[in-house]
């Protein structure tokens, strides 16, 4: 296991959710502090919204200025704008309609009736995020051509999924495979909806830290696998690694096939 990897346990779904949100706090306040802004890739699932709503309820978030986050999301549904699927409704119901935030820093990807089909919606994302990463070499006085794709992101948030699925990056689907792009859209998902939108895995391990959350017996498998170092195009999870951090924020259930070698950091 790489050196950058930490496994964190949580005895409840409940705990995880809170002290995870507890991090996030303090994460955005450094960074915050030594960059003035801060850049969140956000996730859906049960532990993923549960994090947001328990940073909702936290007195400490009144610390972090809000106004100055950049909010991404890891992926999306590719169904309409009001439907209960979308992640970004969801954690608009958590967190960002509790939150002051600028509505210019929180980027969504597009839902089935705002564009027509699915590849528009992938380009428009590729683009939103080139035309920050873009801004940003630009406030830094480097030159824009040598822009990446996408902006730095400090904190990447992920959900698991029981088959080791991260984002909507699936086993053996073109999406985990895609090279080259920062952005794909994802057909005949095996979870439904079917159609989605997503990050690649080039982009996700662009983050400088990626926090992999995850609870339930249901997701223990998956876990021990992606610990393990499996191949990512089998296991996904595997594959997601952030430049100075990567974390894994488990509860006792979901890490009960976590070899005791890796609970005790040996490898």
């Amino acid at each position: 296991m790489s050196s950058n990897v930490r496994i964190t346990l949580h005895p409840t779904f409940e705990v995880l959710a809170a002290t995870t949100a507890a991090r996030l706090i303090t994460r955005l306040l450094d960074v915050q502090s030594e960059r003035g802004e801060a850049t969140l890739v956000l996730t859906g699932g049960s532990v993923g919204i549960a994090t947001l709503r328990a940073v909702a309820q936290s007195p400490a978030h009144l610390a972090v200025d809000w106004a100055k986050v950049n909010f991404w999301f890891g992926d999306d549904r590719f169904v309409p704008a009001d439907s209960p699927d979308r992640n970004c409704g969801q954690a608009a119901e958590a967190l960002l309609d509790h939150i002051r935030v600028d509505p210019a820093r929180v980027h969504t990807m597009a839902a089935s009736d705002t564009v027509d089909r699915l590849d528009e919606a992938v380009a428009q994302y590729a683009a939103e995020l080139a035309s920050a990463a873009r801004a940003e070499w630009e406030n830094d006085d480097a030159s824009p051509a040598e822009a990446p794709p996408f902006p730095r992101f400090d904190v990447l948030l992920l959900g698991l999924g029981p088959d080791a699925h991260v984002a909507s990056l699936f086993p053996e689907m073109a999406g985990i495979r895609a090279k080259g792009v920062p952005v794909v859209g994802v057909q005949n998902s095996p979870k439904p909806p079917p159609l989605r939108v997503s990050l690649t895995l080039e982009t996700i391990n662009s983050a400088q830290e990626i926090w992999i959350v995850a609870a339930g017996a249901d997701k223990a498998a998956a876990v021990g696998l992606g610990l393990a170092g499996a191949n990512e195009v089998q296991v996904p999870a595997s594959g997601a690694r952030g430049r100075n951090k990567t974390m894994w924020l488990l509860d006792q259930a979901a890490a009960a096939k976590v070899p005791a070698a890796l609970m005790r950091g040996d490898s």
